[in-house]
């Protein structure tokens, strides 16, 4: 069952509905019905992603998001962040006021840097941590480029993987550019001798994300979700439920 259900969805966020349906397909697929967890999105805020907060496509994303979280949090928010530089805002979507969103958080952000994974990764951490959770969470981290330090990157998702969190990265523009061979190679790091279970995933949606179908995003969102949450019971670090 939902975390939240249809009529629910109906009355708050009716243009959600079809996300919400096609996410619900999508987690009985991979055997994810019924499941809590936590969702977050985190953002890329540099400078060469302007054209997709344009275009809307930083939205859509937003708002697919928000019909996947609805199975699994009752809470009908999504923490958000974003970053470039530095982190550059630490806030929520949610289903009542999901239209524009994305839109009235950017207005009240300052220049838009260049790419700090890491900074962002901390800022969830810190967030989940914070919040008491008792359920995993799945983090929808997209971005268009790979980090200012790699090694940090690395680093952070590798101590993470003690934590119950599963980064599932998400890139944004020409998937021949060598800017996502970085982003391939933290989604193949070795287990266990780099860290002690595969807690990512990647794929690419492409220089039109908005063209993605909903079906195949959830798909790609939650394909590598299950597998993780076998090996990380395995180890004690998401309790069963």
């Amino acid at each position: 069952m939902a975390a939240i259900s249809l009529t629910k969805v109906q009355e708050t966020a009716p243009a959600l509905v079809s996300l919400y349906k096609s996410a619900g397909v999508s987690l009985t697929k991979h055997g994810l019905d019924g499941l809590r967890a936590a969702v977050y999105l985190v953002v890329d805020y540099s400078g060469s992603m302007k054209p997709y907060y344009k275009d809307g496509s930083v939205q859509a994303l937003a708002d697919r998001v928000l019909g996947l979280s609805a199975h699994l949090d009752d809470d009908g928010t999504v923490p958000v962040v974003f970053f470039s530089t530095d982190v550059d805002a630490v806030t929520e979507i949610g289903l009542a006021d999901h239209r524009g969103r994305i839109e009235r958080i950017v207005a009240g952000l300052g220049h838009m840097g260049r790419t700090s994974y890491h900074l962002a990764m901390d800022a969830v951490i810190d967030h989940y941590l914070a919040s008491g959770a008792r359920h995993p969470a799945l983090v929808v981290f997209q971005t268009d480029g790979g980090p200012i330090s790699r090694l940090a990157a690395e680093r952070y998702l590798c101590k993470a993987a003690r934590l119950p969190l599963f980064w599932q990265f998400v890139g944004f523009g020409d998937p021949g550019s060598r800017q996502f061979e970085y982003l391939r190679g933290l989604d193949e790091l070795a287990v266990p001798a780099k860290r002690i279970v595969d807690n990512a995933g990647f794929f690419h949606a492409g220089r039109d994300p908005q063209k993605v179908t909903d079906a195949e995003l959830y798909d790609r969102l939650v394909g590598e979700f299950p597998k993780w949450l076998v090996a990380a019971r395995a180890q004690g670090i998401v309790r069963p439920s």
